[in-house]
């Protein structure tokens, strides 16, 4: 083992009390009541426009993956298995951001708001820390940075001991792949949002910096996580075949996002007017102060 190396201890504190189960459940059943009532707001407002079904299943299975976890049973042997942790981690920060992000609420909520707040709320998202915080650089950061900073410094051991640190993990698990789902392939409008060929560059980099930093958990190297060897490769495990598979959901979503540019007939025969309309004065030109 490198330096640094997990050490044998246990779990990430006690966890797993009455409330750890019911404030996640109240708030899933929150989000399962609101997006159905904006759904049938935005019905009310355009009915000749509609909802795609295929956005509200993608909200449902999103919300079946945090159920899953942020409930029981994953979420009390989460609390004192690292495995359980980082399974948590891919099914919020992977897999359930996806899901949620291909829901579109934010097209949603704008359908569904009065005009004049959907104006407001289009003015926050095209405002210049929007725009920083949308760009695909700063989502990147925000998804491999923060799994260096947890894993690999004391920060693991000093937020799971605390009360409410593992709901301060969960959160930025599941904001920044929101964030970098969104960035990558969200249907939703984004501020900044860069071609396909520079998102598959940016989504790439996120796999190679996954991958490494499973492969370096997995050896031991440079990791500060304290818990059994056994559980921190078994986690690295997780890391790596469990994100591969979300990566590749992810890239596929972004590939349906692909429309090659086409320029139609219309516009087409308006440019070659363009370049006509000049050669021909030029023509005119030479015949008039021509022999």
């Amino acid at each position: 083992m490198g330096g640094g190396a997990a050490h044998p201890g246990h779990g990430h504190g006690a966890g797993g009390g009455p409330l750890d189960v019911w404030l996640p459940a109240l708030a899933l059943l929150v989000c399962a009541a609101a997006y159905p009532l904006a759904v049938r707001r935005a019905r009310r407002r355009n009915p000749a426009q509609g909802w795609p079904a295929t956005r509200s299943m993608s909200f449902a299975a999103g919300l079946v993956l945090l159920a899953v976890a942020l409930l029981p049973p994953l979420a009390p042997f989460a609390h004192r298995d690292f495995r359980g942790h980082m399974a948590q981690h891919l099914l919020l920060g992977m897999y359930a951001a996806l899901a949620l992000v291909l829901a579109a609420p934010v097209t949603l909520l704008l359908r569904a708001l009065p005009p004049h707040r959907g104006r407001r709320l289009t003015t926050v998202l095209r405002s210049r820390p929007a725009r920083l915080l949308a760009h695909p650089v700063t989502a990147l950061l925000l998804t491999t940075g923060g799994l260096v900073l947890l894993y690999f410094t004391p920060l693991y051991d000093t937020v799971m001991g605390r009360p409410g640190g593992h709901w301060l993990t969960h959160a930025h698990f599941l904001l920044s792949g929101w964030l970098f789902a969104h960035v990558i392939a969200g249907p939703d409008p984004a501020p900044v949002r860069p071609g396909v060929p520079a998102r598959l560059v940016v989504l790439g980099a996120a796999i190679a910096a996954h991958a490494t930093i499973a492969q370096l958990m997995y050896g031991g190297f440079w990791v500060e996580v304290h818990a059994p060897i056994a559980e921190v490769q078994g986690g690295a495990e997780i890391m790596y075949y469990g994100g591969d598979v979300a990566e590749l959901l992810l890239a596929a979503a972004l590939v349906t996002t692909w429309r090659p540019v086409r320029t139609p007939r219309s516009a087409y025969g308006a440019r070659l007017r363009s370049v006509r309309r000049p050669i021909g004065r030029l023509e005119e030109g030479m015949r008039d102060g021509g022999p």
